[in-house]
């Protein structure tokens, strides 16, 4: 298979409209999209990715009107949520609706549903007419891809379309709420802090189970994000002194020398800069990568859960 690539992104919906798959820019990462009704054009998502089949997707809508083609119910939850964060870096996880295939949902009776707020996202949503699900697209492991090159590393040749966009803006996951519950919970940390969240919902909890008992939503069950090299997670840059052919992202290296490094400002360019990073680093053959632990409030808490499971296993 050829992958095309290009800016235009009614060229690149034509593909999904006829049972393609097609990698597009949101402002979180670049997703792997297909037309989330078309059980074919779904199933080739998992092969191009070579995803399990226990990974649920989410459905990525351009007009709030398509909500209630994939949704059976909208709770009051779910509905506070769409008025405050939609469109943006949130998903919300809500009854399927029956015309929704089991493939899309990891035989589960939710979906996750969110609307981006990427212009060129939305222009692509728009002319593919039909919700669209989609991943990350990246082979399944690897680090998220936050710019097209990343997605065409990966999946050159495996997938249909590559819809060239900028580098994104947040570079971490959308957050993750299941509103189906009497108690909305938080299934996966993301650009949308638990504290932005409880402004609108104080009731909202932070899933506290196994990862491993859950698969609401996508992330939960499998290793993700790992680059090549070993990622070890450190206090401060001098934990890491004196290691050969190693890198450092944080935010103080504390004028230790590192064979690569991406000093931060913040935590925001900190999470921007870590799936790009991670790659970095394996095109450069490094062998360890350092990465600074920091709070975890705001987006803190989804950097350092993306960079716990990149040091798994």
């Amino acid at each position: 298979m050829e992958t095309l690539l290009t800016a235009d992104p009614k060229e690149a919906a034509a593909f999904i409209r006829r049972g393609g798959v097609v990698a597009f820019p949101t402002e979180t990462v670049y997703g792997l999209g297909a037309n989330v009704f078309d059980e074919a054009a779904v199933a080739k998502i998992f092969e191009a990715k070579r995803r399990p089949a226990d990974n649920p997707l989410i459905a990525h809508i351009g007009d709030l009107s398509q909500l209630e083609v994939v949704s059976e119910e909208i709770t009051e939850a779910a509905r506070k949520l769409i008025e405050a964060f939609f469109p943006g870096p949130l998903t919300v996880v809500v009854k399927k609706s029956a015309h929704v295939p089991l493939i899309a949902t990891a035989g589960l009776g939710t979906i996750g549903v969110r609307m981006p707020r990427h212009t060129l996202a939305r222009a692509f949503l728009a002319e593919c007419g039909t919700p669209v699900v989609a991943p990350s697209a990246n082979l399944s492991g690897r680090p998220s891809p936050t710019t097209w090159q990343a997605v065409l590393e990966d999946l050159d040749g495996r997938i249909d379309c590559i819809l060239q966009g900028d580098a994104t803006e947040i570079g971490l996951e959308s957050t993750v709420v299941d509103c189906t519950g009497a108690v909305p919970i938080v299934l996966r940390s993301g650009a949308i802090g638990v504290e932005e969240l409880r402004r609108v919902l104080p009731e909202i909890t932070i899933f506290a189970g196994d990862t491993k008992d859950s698969a609401a939503s996508p992330g939960m069950r499998h290793k993700h994000y790992s680059p090549r090299a070993r990622v070890v997670i450190v206090g401060d840059a001098g934990e890491a002194k004196g290691r050969e052919n190693a890198a450092f992202i944080g935010l103080d290296a504390r004028g230790v020398e590192f064979a690569k490094s991406a000093i931060c400002a913040s935590a925001e360019e900190y999470a921007h800069r870590l799936f790009a990073f991670f790659r970095e680093c394996d095109l450069a053959g490094i062998d360890v990568i350092f990465c600074q632990r920091i709070d975890e409030t705001g987006i803190g808490r989804a950097l350092m859960d993306r960079v716990r499971r990149a040091a798994e296993g």
